[in-house]
């Protein structure tokens, strides 16, 4: 597949054959050989014997590494792995617990079986403790439920952000250990 020099140059991916900008590359084969430093036009006219394409795969070397490969194969190879990586990669999510300064013990229990769930789920937790009306001037009773909280997930979470007041809100973040 030939290419115009007067062509725009490809926007992604590797440079290869005509783009090649350096004047000297070490040349590796096909088969992985190692060919040693030769002159770019030189290089070409090999792989282009062979049907491939060359394809500058180290450009920060000194002098850059090409290979002779066929592009499109080695642009879907690479975005096969790119895929591939982007899906096995695992996001961390914030997951919100509101609870309420005088929250019962069942309800309590309950909410603490989720902040386990999501912690071992690998998530993050953030909990959340609500103030409504005259709880306000009480606020260190919800420390002390936050506290609880802390105290109980010691062994599988650690607190990231310790808890803090934002307007009638009282927070708290943790995330696995």
């Amino acid at each position: 597949m030939m290419r115009r020099p007067n062509q725009a140059p490809p926007m992604n991916g590797p440079r290869f054959n005509e783009w090649i900008q350096s004047p000297k590359v070490r040349v590796i084969d096909h088969e992985g050989e190692n060919l040693g430093v030769m002159y770019t036009r030189e290089a070409m006219e090999q792989a282009k014997e062979l049907g491939l394409d060359l394809v500058e795969v180290s450009p920060n070397a000194d002098p850059p590494v090409a290979k002779f490969l066929d592009v499109g194969k080695f642009k879907y190879e690479a975005q096969k792995k790119a895929n591939l990586a982007r899906k096995s990669q695992k996001t961390q999510e914030i997951k919100e617990i509101k609870m309420r300064p005088n929250i019962d013990d069942h309800d309590y229990d309950t909410k603490m079986k989720k902040v386990v769930e999501f912690i071992g789920d690998g998530d993050k937790v953030k909990v959340t403790m609500r103030f409504r009306g005259r709880e306000l001037s009480h606020g260190q009773l919800g420390m002390a439920v936050l506290q609880r909280v802390a105290e109980e997930t010691a062994e599988v979470a650690k607190v990231e952000a310790y808890p803090r007041m934002e307007g009638r809100q009282m927070l708290m973040v943790l995330s696995p250990k």
